[in-house]
């Protein structure tokens, strides 16, 4: 299966992050984020970085030599009790923020090529994560998500209400409504969470916990 970590008939490979990978990554990452500010955004030493440090919880995906998905993070130890933060809090030092004791997998990133969404490839990154997160022994997945759909109702009402009117199935999200239909819970927002006026730096907070750890 050419070290494809999931045969999905399709002809894409998905595989662990590798530092090769980073400049045709970075070149994704800045295609699938074009509102966000690039100072929130992973760049190829970063990539390389990652690579180096959490390779096992890191994926990539590839058409032929074309870089069109990638699911990122790093181990955390996560206090839900404080859970506003932003996400140069964990990421914009030198260093990755990967801390290999952490019992939470803080997903960073997931992107995929415009041109080739509609094809399963975020389904396939999400499953990639949670055996990760089941294969370490990890607590669960946390991540501060965004919500593209705000921007077209940021006028009328808060990111909290968009939040709780799309986890009630009021409203879709083209993002938040994907993560809901895979496990995730949306217990809140953040505040400040990444520079992306188009939705004034709202993102959700969104917990998915591992079902193999017992009780």
């Amino acid at each position: 299966m050419d070290g494809s970590l999931i045969d999905d008939s399709t002809g894409l490979r998905y595989v662990h992050l590798e530092i090769s990978h980073a400049e045709r990554l970075q070149e994704l990452e800045y295609l699938c984020f074009p509102t966000i500010d690039r100072s929130d955004l992973y760049d190829a030493g970063d990539i390389g970085r990652l690579a180096r440090a959490f390779p096992e919880g890191n994926f990539a995906v590839f058409d032929a030599d074309r870089a069109v998905g990638m699911g990122l993070g790093i181990r955390v130890h996560f206090d839900f009790d404080h859970t506003q933060h932003s996400l140069s809090d964990l990421t914009g030092s030198e260093e990755t923020g990967d801390d290999p004791t952490g019992r939470w997998y803080y997903g960073t990133d997931i992107s995929v090529d415009p041109t080739y969404r509609r094809r399963g490839i975020g389904q396939n990154l999400y499953q990639l994560r949670k055996r990760a997160v089941r294969d370490l022994g990890l607590d669960g997945i946390v991540a501060g998500g965004v919500i593209p759909g705000f921007v077209d109702h940021k006028h009328v009402m808060s990111a909290e209400e968009y939040v709780q009117k799309v986890v009630a199935g009021e409203l879709y999200d083209a993002t938040l409504s994907f993560q809901l239909e895979n496990g995730f819970e949306a217990p809140g927002v953040i505040g400040d969470y990444i520079t992306d006026p188009a939705v004034d730096n709202w993102a959700s907070l969104i917990v998915w916990h591992n079902p193999g750890l017992d009780a």
